[in-house]
């Protein structure tokens, strides 16, 4: 008996990207599916839109946009399925999507899939082939910008991008759902950390294709994406990173980590990479806690120079 999906779209003013995704959703040849979208408080008609042109989708509105981080745990609470998939609006799905997904996630102990995403103009270039997570706590879009063909085999990788993704619900049962706090951005990537840490694991399968626009939604407002990404990083690291190693480690992250932030600053002519790793620092009590440990360390490295 093929197990039925919850397919989850988070919509913010994206009418124009859900008129070219929703068709090719409705040709699956996965027949066992539904589709639930939340719209967060959009303003260009989506969701009076959705319910004229696509009745038979289920349609969560909120009246403001709470992030794709809550937009998501609200569309995974109020499904009712074994698997949930999410999607980003952004995306074009090849026919036997949900097929592949499905198929991939046969063993027992895995409890997420990552898809073969593609870029939506330059089909034959990796968008992601899942995450990877670098020693300094840095994620990224494993196989970016290369040819589609180098990643065409499976194999476990760390976790699944959040554009295009397959969960498991009874690891989100264990584990919990998206932290809510991070609004967006790195809520994919903290969320694999901690299945990784239950047992869980990822199979990335390149049969599996989506087409995506990377960022459509998060290009209008680019400073806020900034912000974002360099405030969860920082979160993400203090949350899931092993003691003792990320004590012993800390130099280096820190080190890469304000290169990288004064790169984006000066790339973006504005303050919102450093003002989100200030923000992450000052907001979390670990925060202070890891900055205090740096201190000791500078001060320790610096007394055995000296002598």
């Amino acid at each position: 008996m093929m197990p039925n999906i919850t397919v989850i779209i988070v919509n913010w003013n994206g009418r124009s990207w859900l008129q070219q995704c929703l068709p090719a959703l409705a040709a699956q040849t996965y027949k066992n599916f539904k589709i639930l979208i939340v719209d967060n408080g959009s303003s260009d008609g989506s969701a009076a839109w959705l319910l004229e042109e696509h009745p038979d989708v289920q349609l969560i509105r909120l009246d403001e946009n709470l992030g794709f981080a809550v937009a998501n745990n609200i569309g995974i609470r109020a499904a009712n399925s074994p698997f949930i998939a999410l999607l980003n609006n952004d995306t074009i799905v090849d026919a036997d999507w949900l097929e592949e997904m499905i198929t991939a996630v046969s063993s027992p102990d895995i409890g997420m899939v990552a898809p073969c995403i593609m870029r939506w103009n330059e089909p034959h270039l990796l968008d992601s082939a899942g995450i990877r997570v670098d020693r300094t706590g840095t994620a990224w879009n494993r196989g970016w910008g290369k040819r589609v063909e180098t990643a065409a085999e499976g194999r476990f990788v760390f976790g699944p991008s959040g554009a295009a993704a397959l969960y498991r619900q009874a690891m989100l049962d264990e584990i919990g759902l998206f932290d809510e706090a991070y609004f967006a951005y790195y809520e994919d990537v903290d969320l694999a950390w901690r299945a990784r840490r239950a047992g869980w694991k990822c199979w990335y399968t390149p049969h599996a294709r989506v087409r995506h626009w990377h960022s459509a939604t998060s290009e209008k407002t680019p400073h806020y994406k900034n912000f974002l990404n360099g405030r969860n990083k920082l979160w993400t690291i203090m949350k899931n990173y092993d003691r003792p190693a990320l004590y012993w480690m800390l130099p280096v992250i820190i080190a890469y980590d304000l290169m990288a932030a004064l790169y984006q600053t000066a790339k973006s002519r504005n303050l919102s990479p450093l003002n989100g790793r200030w923000r992450a620092v000052a907001e979390r009590q670990s925060g202070k806690v890891i900055v205090v440990i740096l201190l000791c360390l500078l001060s320790t490295t610096l007394f055995y120079h000296q002598l």
